[in-house]
């Protein structure tokens, strides 16, 4: 088949592309690379005229005057005069629902042109969108990315405008065109698997797909501190749990300073920040989740152990017992701490864990196999 994935935020088409093109698949992926985290796509259409000097002065003003977003109709263009370049597709799957990064009424518009050089169109939920943020903002799960906005832990407000945005009638116009349009929408974990139940466009969720090859785990030795890394990307700061990471590791560090080492970092691009943790065993991901996002995927594919979403749920469904594959980041720096103390004081927990992380995503989330469900869930539909 020749199939076009359009958007990359966290490396998930790109996996999925390398196993589709081991089954024999003819694959290409559009999109922007996502800004500062430049995840490699086959054509690129992100803006190159907003980005510095006057255009950018200009597209600011106009954006904060009128809510005319010029870089967004500069990409929406790129993306038109790549697709007519491309020919025509057997399958077409968008990474969320604003997956063109234009504007909403110009994806609306692309997006018919795009249902007309494809025999069937898929949907991903793997992040902000309408459905996830109706739901959270309705308070339907013990806590959400949403939660430091209503507990006020967030000082900036409007932090969260790209997050409610998809509650505002251009972006609800944009999601119920693609609900009418697409051939079935898919979730990649349970975060965005539970508020899609019952809705009839919901056809399944496919664990995300991690490339194990590219991400070899190599054994380590704990001989003197446990090294923990803490990879921030500033713009989720809040809605990540950062600063509860931050003031978890504040109490650790106040007490056992001899025993560990804490690297952070700021904003880096995917393939250098990737590489920035290998020498670490503890890895804190993120907090307000109920399973991994892709960022603690790959690092629990290299032996990493990660402090992420790993609720309940996530255990029921994968007959999991507590602490096995990851540690379940609550949103309460002190219970961070103590389970960050506890592996301290038992480095063997650490290496076992360590094993049991990658061998979970090479059962759970091989890429390979993963590609195999995508194409018999296009087939059905």
């Amino acid at each position: 088949m020749r199939i076009l994935l359009v958007g990359e935020y966290s490396r998930l088409h790109n996996s999925l592309k390398e196993g589709l093109t081991q089954l024999g698949h003819k694959v290409v992926i559009i999109g922007t690379g996502d800004a500062f985290k430049k995840y490699p796509v086959d054509v690129n259409i992100e803006s190159v005229f907003f980005k510095s000097g006057l255009p950018l002065f200009i597209k600011r003003v106009l954006y904060k005057l009128f809510n005319f977003d010029l870089r967004g109709i500069e990409q929406g263009l790129r993306f038109y005069t790549s697709v007519r370049k491309l020919g025509n597709f057997d399958i077409v799957q968008l990474i969320n629902e604003e997956a063109i990064d234009s504007t909403p009424k110009m994806e609306i518009l692309l997006l018919k042109f795009l249902s007309k050089r494809t025999k069937k169109m898929f949907l991903l939920s793997c992040g902000t969108d309408h459905v996830s943020v109706s739901f959270a903002n309705a308070k339907k799960v013990r806590y959400s990315i949403l939660t430091p906005f209503f507990n006020g832990d967030d000082p900036d407000k409007s932090s969260y405008n790209f997050v409610f945005k998809y509650l505002e009638k251009p972006y609800v116009r944009l999601h119920q065109f693609l609900y009418k349009n697409v051939n079935g929408v898919i979730a990649t974990d349970l975060d965005y698997h539970i508020p899609l139940l019952g809705n009839p466009k919901y056809i399944g969720m496919i664990p995300n797909p991690i490339n194990c090859e590219k991400l070899a785990s190599t054994p380590f030795k704990i001989q003197q501190k446990i090294r923990i890394f803490h990879g921030i990307n500033s713009g989720n700061y809040y809605r990540k749990g950062n600063y509860l990471f931050e003031e978890a590791l504040r109490i650790v560090l106040e007490k056992k300073p001899n025993n560990i080492e804490v690297i952070s970092t700021r904003d880096l691009p995917y393939d250098v920040y990737i590489k920035e943790y290998n020498n670490c065993h503890i890895c804190l991901d993120q907090v307000y989740g109920f399973d991994q996002g892709y960022n603690a995927l790959e690092a629990m594919a290299k032996g990493k152990v990660v402090f992420t979403g790993a609720e309940s749920e996530f255990l029921e469904y994968y007959h999991l017992e507590k602490n096995e594959v990851c540690i379940n980041a609550l949103p309460n720096a002190k219970s961070m701490a103590a389970e960050l103390e506890a592996l301290i004081e038992n480095p063997n927990k650490i290496l076992e864990i360590s094993k049991n992380a990658r061998a979970f995503i090479q059962r759970e989330h091989h890429y390979i196999q993963i590609a195999e469900k995508y194409v018999a869930k296009w087939n059905e539909y």
